[in-house]
């Protein structure tokens, strides 16, 4: 889970998720004095499966500095969503190396109904979307983080995360 903002724009949350056929179940984390052993079982896990399937949830959410404000707030919309673009990198110590053969599975946009019903039409339209991707992870040691990186057209990150075993 991480949060997000656009520069002078909404602020949103993203909750991801990594799984892959029977490869996450009983797996177990160690960290030693030598360091961090995966193990399921008897067995010493040292790579990633051959693909692992991502999903993230994205909706709008408040920035810091609107919690305690009053009136009207930006919120993120489909086109601003639009603009973004998601890169993947699998990071090692401090080195990033891109994360290739990533295919989009699943896209979808929900809009959200206001918990007053009678105040529909008075409120803003907010939304969540979900994304999916595959990803390819043969050979890649349990040891690295899959890294995901949310940029806005000029660049600027909107978001970044780091996952870990």
């Amino acid at each position: 889970m991480t949060e997000g903002s656009i520069p002078s724009g909404p602020c949103f949350r993203i909750n991801g998720r990594a799984t892959a056929p029977n490869y996450f179940e009983n797996l177990k984390r160690l960290d030693t004095g030598i360091g961090t052993v995966i193990h399921r079982g008897n067995d010493i896990v040292t790579e990633f499966p051959a693909r692992l399937h991502l999903s993230f949830l994205m909706y709008d959410f408040p920035c810091d500095d609107q919690l305690q404000t009053t009136g009207t707030r930006t919120y993120l919309t489909q086109a601003v969503v639009n603009t973004l673009r998601l890169s993947f990198y699998w990071k090692r110590g401090m080195t990033l190396r891109h994360a290739t053969g990533v295919v989009a599975t699943h896209f979808e946009t929900h809009r959200l109904t206001p918990f007053a019903r009678e105040l529909t039409a008075e409120l803003p339209e907010k939304f969540e979307w979900v994304f999916e991707f595959d990803l390819p992870s043969a050979g890649v040691p349990v040891s690295d983080s899959l890294v995901f990186i949310l940029r806005t057209p000029d660049g600027h990150i909107a978001a970044r995360a780091a996952g870990r075993m």
